[in-house]
């Protein structure tokens, strides 16, 4: 197996092929793979998603590999727009593909522009109106909120705050569908959180966990808050629209990036950047119940199964039923066939965490877990291959873990999994240690763990 080559990736491409320290790099190098640029920034900042990174990553990538207007990028885990939002800025066009169906809805939102500047403020003005009207005219009294939501949603808020959510939200449903109804429900959706009297943080919500004294719970303008929303959301799409001559076409794909994509041609992208799932035992799925639970789009641990986590790369030991699985031929034997040098390795580790999970009280399927994420994304890869140009860059922002305190290097075995469907060769550069704000638990392992850029090249 090859060593990786360390690069810099904010030092420009000349020094692609020289060896560089990854400690001591400054702050912005360490927000990359964050979202914290991203909280302040126009239209990227309509959703909090903490799975996102930071889309200067993105401009910077576009800057060192010379990309331009009129030319393509790809993005197989299109989360909520990032890449294409930044490739639409720049005049670039853009494929996204997204599995989540309500992250999909959140990222083919935050793309569409198109809106007359004096029709949107109408339709706004409109929408406010029409929710004073029905606060107005109802019984609001009648309204039991308990009956409408899950036990989590009403837990939330305070009754009569739920009760104001609950108007604009029918509102909005008996909009007619346009891309107007998808950016006022994005709206409402932005401040759920933000509104909410619990901690609704990531990557927990605490019912148990009050924010707001007696008082605040019932002293917020939920109508007001949607209209501030709203036309913050309408500035937003004014300045960056503003003195672009030319804003690149986005495709934002509701789709699967292990399978083919029909309406991608082959050695047609001219560079890909994405971020990956991390192989954190994280439940993306879960991230968004609390949005697909005040929509009616679930209701239950089982609806977001089977709508969003069955939709899903391996990552998390949510998505496991040990059953369907023969322990020790977890790997598929076209990965062992492409990659045995790292089958090898990853097998004993595999066999190993089969082993620790018998000695730990959760038993978690950590085993299956790590073969089901690599199984996933050498599909990934060879999609990805196929719609990339020749000379063409494939750059990923991504994580190692340590299920059970057993490391998995995960950026040296994507590399190798890229050379193996095609690609010349692969380069790593550190951009941040992590998870040290859980040093302090017992129950943590104690193996050292970082962000890293992966840079595949195809020649």
């Amino acid at each position: 197996m090859d060593a990786a080559i360390q690069l810099s990736f904010l030092e420009g491409s000349e020094n692609a092929n020289v060896i560089v320290e990854s400690a001591g790099y400054g702050s912005k190098r360490e927000d990359l793979g964050t979202f914290k640029d991203s909280l302040r920034a126009p239209v990227h900042r309509w959703f909090t998603y903490p799975a996102g990174f930071s889309y200067k990553a993105v401009e910077e990538a576009f800057r060192m590999y010379d990309i331009k207007p009129g030319m393509t990028v790809y993005d197989p885990f299109g989360g909520t727009a990032t890449t294409n939002i930044v490739a639409s800025q720049q005049g670039i066009h853009s494929y996204g593909v997204e599995a989540h169906p309500f992250i999909h809805f959140v990222g083919r939102t935050k793309l569409f522009w198109n809106f007359a500047p004096a029709e949107m403020l109408r339709q706004i003005d409109a929408l406010v109106e029409s929710i004073k009207i029905s606060l107005r005219e109802g019984n609001i009294a009648a309204i039991n909120v308990e009956t409408i939501f899950p036990e989590l949603v009403c837990k939330c808020y305070s009754r009569e705050k739920l009760t104001y959510l609950y108007i604009c939200r029918e509102v909005i449903r008996f909009l007619p569908p346009s891309p107007f109804q998808d950016f006022a429900k994005l709206g409402l959706t932005s401040l759920l959180r933000t509104l909410a009297d619990v901690q609704t943080g990531w990557p927990y919500i605490a019912p148990k966990k009050e924010r707001r004294t007696a008082a605040e719970k019932g002293n917020v303008d939920v109508v007001e808050k949607l209209r501030d929303q709203l036309y913050q959301m309408y500035s937003d799409i004014q300045e960056i629209r503003r003195d672009r001559r030319f804003i690149g076409d986005a495709h934002f794909i509701f789709g699967d990036s292990r399978c083919r994509q029909g309406s991608i041609e082959s050695a047609s992208v001219d560079i890909v950047f994405t971020s990956p799932p991390y192989l954190n035992n994280y439940d993306y799925s879960d991230r968004t119940r609390l949005e697909m639970y005040f929509w009616g789009e679930a209701k239950s641990w089982g609806d977001i199964t089977q709508k969003v986590r069955s939709r899903l790369i391996m990552s998390a030991t949510t998505q496991v039923l040990r059953s369907e699985y023969v322990e020790g031929k977890l790997l598929r034997a076209d990965f062992i066939d492409s990659v045995p040098a790292i089958a090898t390795e990853l097998q004993a580790k595999i066999a190993d965490l089969t082993q620790r999970r018998l000695q730990k009280g959760g038993k978690k399927s950590y085993d299956i877990m790590v073969a089901g994420y690599f199984n996933d994304m050498l599909n990934v890869f060879r999609e990805t291959f196929r719609v990339l140009k020749p000379g063409g860059s494939f750059l990923l922002i991504l994580g190692d873990s340590a299920p059970y305190g057993v490391h998995i290097p995960t950026d040296i075995y994507l590399g190798e999994v890229g050379k193996a469907v095609g690609f010349a060769r692969y380069k790593v550069e550190d951009l941040r240690t992590r998870g040290d704000k859980w040093k302090d638990n017992p129950q943590r392992h104690k193996v050292a763990l970082k962000e890293s850029m992966l840079i595949l090249e195809k020649e």
